[in-house]
């Protein structure tokens, strides 16, 4: 048996797809109203296939408890948030979990960390808190990490098929664990060592980040002296090894406005790229907010209350709002006492901020400008409910035309 621990974005499909491929799981997580919605049968969140994903795995026997269980098996899927000021990885949700863990195991237990964590986090502070504890690590416990690797909007597919890295201390557990992930993974697993397994996964969304933030570098070049970028980049990409992505709102998720800032506050004097890279990205929504102030001023738009925000998630079709570049500007926004922006998001369906709309008519009935800050398919089947409106696409897919883009 499996005790995953955590069910939120990743600890929950995770414990999902394993249940439905045969492996006996229960789901443990602290939120005792969240365990009872699940065993309720409803899933927390949208997500495509998920319910369907959760209905086999109903079938298949998997269960959930606000109690951590005896096994010899356990996957840790909790929040690893940043210190904003140290930029360092909080470690205080997994420490717990570990402490937990502790408290009910068998001798020879293995704990699987899969939250993101900064190079060196298992060596800092789940090595000692364990040993504090009188187990001895080999022995008593196995530590293992196992980085997620899924994307909200795609979890089950990505659950399926991406690759996967264990890292382990000892080869032969790491193998247990391979085999264990490989009851649904089709993709590549590959065992390392722990200290390579934490820091692969942060250099890949670092990766994301830092040629997100070259795209929104042009894009602010070219909007200051009156060049198309989005042209730019269509012509530079037909080169055979240039892949310019597309600018944008900012960057979102708990993963790649997240994950590089570990590696900038542990090493603070070698990773001057990679803080440029999160403070240009860190700077978008703002960018927007100017872009949006310089429009009303051409338009005659005098009152905020005559704009609306379309999305308040950090991508499309998804219901996940963290680090969303919309909630990053209305944060902004109230830092400078600037109300009334309208707000709809259609996979948002309790109120979330000030003047939020349910409804995409209404919402656009009482707005003169609109801004795109996320692609979701309604909007895009919906074009032409934007004739006749100021329009601001963040995201470049808006086929009207006429309108503003960054």
């Amino acid at each position: 048996m499996i005790n995953i621990i955590g069910l939120g974005y990743i600890g929950l499909p995770t414990a999902l797809m394993f249940a439905s491929h045969g492996v006996e799981v229960v789901g443990t997580d602290y939120n005792k109203e969240l365990v009872a919605t699940l065993n309720a049968g409803k899933t927390t969140f949208e997500e495509k296939g998920l319910d369907e994903l959760f209905e086999e795995a109903v079938k298949c026997g998997i269960r959930f408890s606000s109690e951590y269980q005896k096994t010899d098996m356990y996957i840790v899927a909790v929040p690893t948030p940043y210190n904003k000021e140290t930029k360092r990885i909080d470690p205080a949700y997994v420490i717990a979990a570990v402490k937990q863990v502790m408290t009910v195991c068998p001798k020879g237990a293995t704990v699987v960390i899969e939250s993101t964590v900064s190079p060196g986090t298992i060596d800092r502070y789940v090595r000692p808190v364990i040993e504090k504890n009188g187990f001895t690590i080999g022995e008593d416990i196995n530590i293992v990490h196992a980085p997620e690797r899924i994307i909200p909007g795609n979890m089950v597919y990505e659950l399926l098929h991406n690759s996967r890295t264990i890292g382990a201390d000892d080869k032969a557990i790491g193998e247990k664990v391979k085999e264990l992930y490989a009851s649904f993974c089709q993709g590549e697993i590959v065992v390392t060592d722990i200290r390579t397994a934490e820091m692969t996964k942060v250099v890949e969304n670092t990766f994301r980040d830092i040629n997100i933030a070259f795209a929104n570098e042009l894009v602010k070049i070219c909007r200051s002296d009156n060049m198309d970028v989005y042209e730019i980049i269509r012509i530079a990409n037909k080169h055979p090894r240039v892949n310019i992505l597309s600018p944008g709102p900012g960057v979102g998720g708990h993963c790649i406005s997240v994950d590089p800032w570990f590696l900038v506050g542990d090493y603070p004097t070698y990773s001057n790229l990679i803080k440029q890279a999160r403070l240009i990205n860190d700077s978008m929504p703002d960018f927007v907010l100017e872009r949006i102030y310089n429009i009303m001023k051409e338009k005659g738009i005098k009152e905020v209350s005559k704009v609306g925000f379309y999305g308040l998630t950090y991508k499309e079709n998804v219901d996940d709002v963290r680090e969303s570049p919309t909630l990053q500007m209305l944060e902004s926004m109230e830092k400078h006492l600037a109300h009334g922006v309208k707000v709809y998001d259609p996979f948002i369906k309790t109120d979330m901020v000030e003047n939020q709309y349910h409804d995409l008519d209404a919402f656009l009935s009482d707005v003169e400008l609109v801004v795109l800050l996320v692609a979701h398919d309604e909007i895009k089947e919906n074009m032409d409910k934007l004739k006749g409106k100021v329009v601001l696409d963040t995201r470049n897919f808006c086929t009207l035309d006429g309108i503003y883009r960054l």
